[in-house]
Protein backbone atom coordinates (compact mmCIF):
# COMPACT_ATOMS: atom_id res chain seq x y z
CA UNK A 1 0.00 0.00 0.00
CA UNK A 2 1.30 3.21 -0.93
CA UNK A 3 1.62 5.55 1.81
CA UNK A 4 -0.90 8.50 0.77
CA UNK A 5 0.71 12.25 1.14
CA UNK A 6 -1.22 15.18 2.91
CA UNK A 7 -2.20 17.71 0.33
CA UNK A 8 -1.42 21.23 0.97
CA UNK A 9 -3.96 23.85 1.32
CA UNK A 10 -4.12 26.25 -1.59
CA UNK A 11 -5.01 29.43 -0.84
CA UNK A 12 -6.09 30.51 -4.69
CA UNK A 13 -8.25 27.13 -4.83
CA UNK A 14 -10.25 28.49 -1.81
CA UNK A 15 -10.55 31.97 -2.85
CA UNK A 16 -12.07 30.85 -6.25
CA UNK A 17 -14.36 28.27 -4.65
CA UNK A 18 -15.47 30.87 -1.93
CA UNK A 19 -16.04 33.40 -4.48
CA UNK A 20 -17.74 30.51 -6.97
CA UNK A 21 -19.58 29.27 -3.96
CA UNK A 22 -21.10 32.50 -2.93
CA UNK A 23 -21.68 33.73 -6.23
CA UNK A 24 -24.40 30.91 -6.87
CA UNK A 25 -25.67 31.38 -3.35
CA UNK A 26 -26.58 35.00 -4.39
CA UNK A 27 -27.87 34.25 -7.72
CA UNK A 28 -29.90 31.83 -5.87
CA UNK A 29 -31.40 33.66 -3.47
CA UNK A 30 -32.12 36.17 -5.96
CA UNK A 31 -33.79 33.60 -8.28
CA UNK A 32 -35.87 32.23 -4.72
CA UNK A 33 -37.39 35.90 -4.00
CA UNK A 34 -38.53 36.83 -7.49
CA UNK A 35 -40.10 33.28 -7.07
CA UNK A 36 -41.84 33.59 -4.00
CA UNK A 37 -41.94 37.40 -3.31
CA UNK A 38 -42.07 38.07 -7.07
CA UNK A 39 -39.33 40.49 -5.95
CA UNK A 40 -36.23 41.11 -7.16
CA UNK A 41 -32.86 42.13 -4.74
CA UNK A 42 -31.31 44.56 -6.82
CA UNK A 43 -28.02 44.48 -5.13
CA UNK A 44 -27.34 40.09 -5.75
CA UNK A 45 -25.77 41.43 -9.38
CA UNK A 46 -23.56 44.12 -8.25
CA UNK A 47 -22.24 41.89 -5.85
CA UNK A 48 -22.11 39.01 -8.58
CA UNK A 49 -20.32 41.44 -11.24
CA UNK A 50 -17.92 41.74 -8.59
CA UNK A 51 -16.93 38.77 -7.30
CA UNK A 52 -16.90 37.37 -10.89
CA UNK A 53 -13.93 40.27 -11.67
CA UNK A 54 -12.49 38.78 -8.37
CA UNK A 55 -12.57 35.01 -9.41
CA UNK A 56 -11.47 35.87 -12.82
CA UNK A 57 -8.57 37.06 -11.46
CA UNK A 58 -8.13 34.41 -9.44
CA UNK A 59 -8.70 32.13 -12.72
CA UNK A 60 -6.09 33.77 -14.26
CA UNK A 61 -3.20 32.36 -11.84
CA UNK A 62 -4.56 29.37 -11.81
CA UNK A 63 -4.83 28.66 -15.67
CA UNK A 64 -1.17 30.34 -16.03
CA UNK A 65 -0.36 27.75 -13.30
CA UNK A 66 -1.78 24.68 -14.91
CA UNK A 67 -0.16 25.67 -18.31
CA UNK A 68 -3.62 27.24 -19.57
CA UNK A 69 -3.01 30.38 -20.91
CA UNK A 70 -2.87 31.78 -24.26
CA UNK A 71 -0.39 30.38 -26.07
CA UNK A 72 1.07 29.64 -29.72
CA UNK A 73 2.64 26.40 -29.14
CA UNK A 74 2.81 25.41 -32.76
CA UNK A 75 5.22 29.23 -33.17
CA UNK A 76 7.10 27.96 -30.05
CA UNK A 77 8.03 24.65 -31.58
CA UNK A 78 9.85 26.10 -34.69
CA UNK A 79 11.58 27.92 -32.38
CA UNK A 80 15.65 26.33 -32.12
CA UNK A 81 15.76 24.45 -28.79
CA UNK A 82 18.63 27.58 -27.43
CA UNK A 83 16.10 30.17 -28.26
CA UNK A 84 13.19 28.68 -26.37
CA UNK A 85 14.48 29.60 -22.57
CA UNK A 86 14.50 33.22 -23.68
CA UNK A 87 11.20 33.20 -25.49
CA UNK A 88 9.89 31.31 -22.07
CA UNK A 89 11.56 33.73 -19.93
CA UNK A 90 10.23 36.68 -22.30
CA UNK A 91 6.78 35.68 -22.36
CA UNK A 92 6.43 35.68 -18.49
CA UNK A 93 7.92 39.00 -18.56
CA UNK A 94 5.34 40.17 -20.41
CA UNK A 95 2.31 38.35 -18.59
CA UNK A 96 3.54 39.97 -15.42
CA UNK A 97 4.10 43.30 -16.88
CA UNK A 98 0.37 43.33 -18.11
CA UNK A 99 -0.79 42.74 -14.68
CA UNK A 100 1.69 44.95 -12.94
CA UNK A 101 0.01 47.81 -15.28
CA UNK A 102 -3.01 46.60 -14.44
CA UNK A 103 -2.02 47.07 -10.76
CA UNK A 104 -0.94 49.96 -11.37
CA UNK A 105 -3.88 51.50 -12.70
CA UNK A 106 -6.07 50.09 -10.75
CA UNK A 107 -4.16 51.37 -7.69
CA UNK A 108 -4.05 54.48 -9.52
CA UNK A 109 -8.29 54.09 -8.94
CA UNK A 110 -8.49 53.30 -5.25
CA UNK A 111 -6.35 56.32 -4.89
CA UNK A 112 -8.76 58.46 -6.85
CA UNK A 113 -11.73 57.07 -5.56
CA UNK A 114 -10.66 57.54 -1.87
CA UNK A 115 -9.46 61.18 -2.41
CA UNK A 116 -11.45 63.05 -5.22
CA UNK A 117 -14.37 61.07 -5.88
CA UNK A 118 -15.68 59.04 -2.82
CA UNK A 119 -18.18 57.30 -5.15
CA UNK A 120 -20.18 54.55 -3.41
CA UNK A 121 -21.93 51.54 -5.20
CA UNK A 122 -25.71 52.36 -6.56
CA UNK A 123 -27.84 49.50 -4.76
CA UNK A 124 -25.47 48.43 -1.42
CA UNK A 125 -23.91 52.19 -1.05
CA UNK A 126 -20.08 50.77 -0.48
CA UNK A 127 -17.30 52.56 -1.40
CA UNK A 128 -16.28 51.80 -4.99
CA UNK A 129 -12.56 51.24 -3.86
CA UNK A 130 -13.58 48.13 -2.24
CA UNK A 131 -14.40 46.50 -4.88
CA UNK A 132 -11.32 47.76 -7.40
CA UNK A 133 -8.92 46.95 -3.89
CA UNK A 134 -9.52 43.06 -4.63
CA UNK A 135 -7.86 43.18 -8.19
CA UNK A 136 -4.74 44.39 -6.90
CA UNK A 137 -5.15 41.83 -4.05
CA UNK A 138 -5.68 38.72 -5.48
CA UNK A 139 -3.41 39.62 -8.40
CA UNK A 140 -0.67 37.90 -6.44
CA UNK A 141 -2.18 34.70 -7.56
CA UNK A 142 -1.47 35.84 -11.04
CA UNK A 143 2.02 36.73 -10.10
CA UNK A 144 2.44 33.16 -8.34
CA UNK A 145 1.23 31.17 -11.41
CA UNK A 146 3.44 33.33 -14.46
CA UNK A 147 6.22 32.46 -12.19
CA UNK A 148 5.72 28.34 -11.16
CA UNK A 149 4.51 28.08 -15.24
CA UNK A 150 8.00 29.59 -16.23
CA UNK A 151 9.78 27.37 -13.57
CA UNK A 152 7.89 24.20 -15.46
CA UNK A 153 8.84 25.13 -18.47
CA UNK A 154 12.27 25.88 -18.25
CA UNK A 155 12.64 22.49 -16.06
CA UNK A 156 11.38 20.86 -19.46
CA UNK A 157 13.56 22.60 -21.29
CA UNK A 158 16.51 21.02 -19.26
CA UNK A 159 15.58 18.26 -19.38
CA UNK A 160 14.90 18.03 -22.72
CA UNK A 161 11.10 17.53 -22.82
CA UNK A 162 8.38 18.92 -25.01
CA UNK A 163 6.31 21.92 -23.62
Amino acid sequence: MAPTRKKKLRLDYLVAAILLFSMAGVAFLNVVSRYFFHFSIASTEEITINMFVWMTVVGCGIAFERGGQLGVETFFNLYPKKMRKGVILLSAFLSALLFVLVDIFMIQAIYDELTLFHTTSASLSIPVWIYYAGVPLLSISVFQGIYKDACTKLTRQNEGGRQ
